[in-house]
C-alpha cells in the first residue's frame, strides 16, 4: 500500500503509530510553510498545551555529556515504563528525543549526529529520535522546535526529551519550550559570573554535574550552590544531581529530580501558567517572524535600496529611514 503524500494523511498515518509517517510530518513542520501550519493546526486542536505530555529540555556546553545522560535517560524510562513525571496509567510509555543541532549552511540540515549515539534504542518502537535544524521554518528553531513538540505530543508521545548543543542564545529559547529543563555542567566548568552571563540560573529547573567522578566535583557543587542562594526567590530551588553518564550512575536520582519537578508545578498550579507565558512568547515570535516576512514582501528591494542610499549619503538618519518603511508598510485602516 502506498504511503500518503499530503500532510493531513500523513499526520493521521502519524498518529496510528507509523514512524515513517512521523518524520514526514516533522520535516513538513521543519520546512514551514501552508503544510506545516495545517499539520501544527490539527496537532494544537487534538493536544492543546501538550494534553498530558510531558517535556524535558537537557541543555550544557558542548561535550558536556548531553547526549550520553539522554541515552541512558531514555533507557532508564523505557524499562520503569511508568517513570515519576508521567501520568498514572502510561503503561507503554511513548518517548520521542529532538536533538536540536546547528545547521549547516549548504543544505540546511543538522551537522551533528547525535542519533549515532543512540543507537542502542533503534530496534525499540516505543523510542523515537530526530535531530532538528532550522530549515526553513518560520522564526526558527525556536518556533519549530515547539510545533515539533506539539505535533509528536499529539500523535501519542507521552514524553519528549529535547537535547540542545550548546548554551547560546538559540539554546537558551530552544529549551524554554520544555516544562523542565537540565541544565547538564561537569567539573571545573567555570565560575557563577560565566553561568549567569549563558543564563543557566534563568533556565535550570535541575542542575546535572556530568562526569562527577573527576576532580573538581565538590568545587562545582559549591559554586551552584553559592549562585543558588544569591539568587533564590522562593518556590522552586533547582536540585544539583551527580552524575556519571558513562556508567549510568546518578540517572535515577537525576530523573527522581525532573519528577519533582513535575509534581511542584503541578500541586502549586505552576504547570498551566508555565504554559501559557510560554504560548505568549511563542506567538509573539511567530507575528513578529510573519510581520518580517510580509515587510520585506511589500516594502521590495528597490524602496529599501533607495533609503540605504539616502542614509550613506548622510540625507537622513536611520531613523527616519526606518519611519519610511514603517509608513510604506503600515496601510491606514478606512
Amino acid at each position: 500500500m502506498p504511503r500518503p503524500t499530503d500532510p493531513l494523511s500523513q499526520f493521521r498515518a502519524a498518529a496510528d503509530g507509523d514512524r515513517v509517517a512521523l518524520a514526514k510530518v516533522l520535516s513538513t513542520v521543519e520546512r514551514g510553510g501552508p503544510g506545516a501550519r495545517e499539520v501544527v493546526g490539527i496537532a494544537y486542536r487534538r493536544a492543546p498545551h501538550g494534553a498530558d505530555g510531558y517535556t524535558v529540555g537537557i541543555t550544557g556546553a558542548p561535550g558536556a555529556g548531553k547526549s550520553t545522560l539522554t541515552d541512558r535517560l531514555v533507557a532508564l524510562v523505557r524499562a520503569v515504563g511508568r517513570p515519576a513525571p508521567v501520568p498514572d496509567g502510561a503503561d507503554d510509555l511513548q518517548v520521542a528525543v529532538l536533538a536540536v543541532d546547528p545547521s549547516s549552511p549548504f543544505t540546511g540540515g543538522a551537522i551533528l549526529g547525535d542519533r549515532v549515539r543512540m543507537q542502542g534504542h533503534a530496534l525499540d518502537r516505543g523510542v523515537f529520535i530526530r535531530s532538528m535544524a532550522t530549515r526553513g521554518h518560520l522564526g526558527g528553531l525556536a518556533v519549530a522546535v515547539p510545533d515539533a513538540i506539539r505535533v509528536l505530543h499529539a500523535c501519542g508521545v507521552g514524553l519528549v526529551l529535547i537535547e540542545t548543543v550548546g548554551v547560546g542564545q538559540v539554546e537558551v529559547e530552544v529549551a524554554s519550550a520544555a516544562d523542565t529543563t537540565v541544565v547538564v555542567v561537569n567539573p571545573g566548568w567555570g565560575d557563577a559570573v560565566q553561568a549567569n552571563k549563558a543564563g543557566l540560573l534563568e533556565i535550570a529547573d535541575v542542575f546535572a554535574i556530568n562526569k562527577a567522578d573527576r576532580p573538581g566535583a565538590r568545587e562545582t557543587r559549591r559554586d551552584l550552590e553559592l549562585m543558588l542562594d544569591l539568587t533564590a526567590t522562593g518556590g522552586w530551588r533547582p536540585p544539583i544531581v551527580e552524575t556519571v553518564a558513562a556508567s549510568g550512575e546518578g540517572t535515577d536520582a537525576l530523573w527522581t529530580a525532573v519528577g519533582d519537578h513535575r509534581r511542584f508545578l503541578t500541586t502549586s498550579g505552576q504547570l498551566g501558567v508555565v504554559r501559557r507565558r510560554r504560548l505568549e512568547v511563542e506567538l509573539h515570535r511567530i507575528a513578529m517572524a510573519s510581520v518580517e516576512v510580509r515587510f520585506d514582501q511589500l516594502v521590495g528591494r528597490a524602496v529599501y535600496g533607495a533609503l540605504v542610499d539616502r542614509v550613506v549619503s548622510g540625507e537622513m538618519d536611520p531613523y527616519e529611514a526606518a519611519d519610511q518603511l514603517l509608513g510604506a508598510f503600515v496601510v491606514p485602516a478606512d
